[in-house]
């Protein structure tokens, strides 16, 4: 990283990637050009993300071709001006890392999937998730992400003296 005094722990990472509305995240495809788009992801653990889609299309033959993933995400982007210097910038966080994609192929662990996404983005229409299996699972793939390393975090923000909040600072 070219800034270092930006650059945050695994933890803040892990929480801008839970912040985020949507990760984007970069493929292979197999003759070798890249294929990035938001998805959304929700996660387990420190190195566990779960995605759903289609039992077929680019992802899944990206997956095969190459699992190595990148994902990145964005929070708390806002365009300011710098109070010290006055120049054009963002205060932003910021989260990456890298993982390996496999496709879920255990009937347990893919509803587990299904059941951890759903709880992050409709907590509140979990009565519905039964239902919602069983009419849609066998037509569902669900995709596990495995980190390969900690995420990295990293972030611009002003603190209310104007200063830029360096590594370790927080609000």
């Amino acid at each position: 990283m070219r800034n270092a005094s930006r650059q945050m722990d695994a933890a803040f990472a892990l929480e801008v990637l839970d912040k985020a509305p949507y990760v984007t995240v970069s493929f292979t495809r197999p003759d070798g050009t890249p294929y990035g788009l938001p998805l959304s992801l929700a996660r387990t653990d420190e190195r566990t993300f779960y995605f759903h889609g289609a039992l077929e299309g680019e992802k899944l033959d990206c997956i095969a071709h190459c699992p190595t993933v990148f994902l990145s995400a964005v929070t708390k982007c806002t365009p300011t001006v710098g109070p010290k210097d006055g120049n054009f910038t963002l205060q932003y966080k910021s989260a990456t890392a890298v993982g390996k994609a496999e496709l879920v192929i255990d009937r347990e662990e893919k509803i587990e999937g299904l059941r951890v996404i759903c709880q992050r983005f409709l907590p509140k229409h979990m009565d519905a998730f039964d239902a919602a299996i069983a009419r849609s699972l066998e037509r569902t793939a669900v995709v596990r992400i495995t980190l390969a390393e900690p995420p990295v975090g990293k972030r611009k923000q002003y603190d209310k003296q104007g200063e830029e909040m360096t590594w370790g600072r927080m609000e």
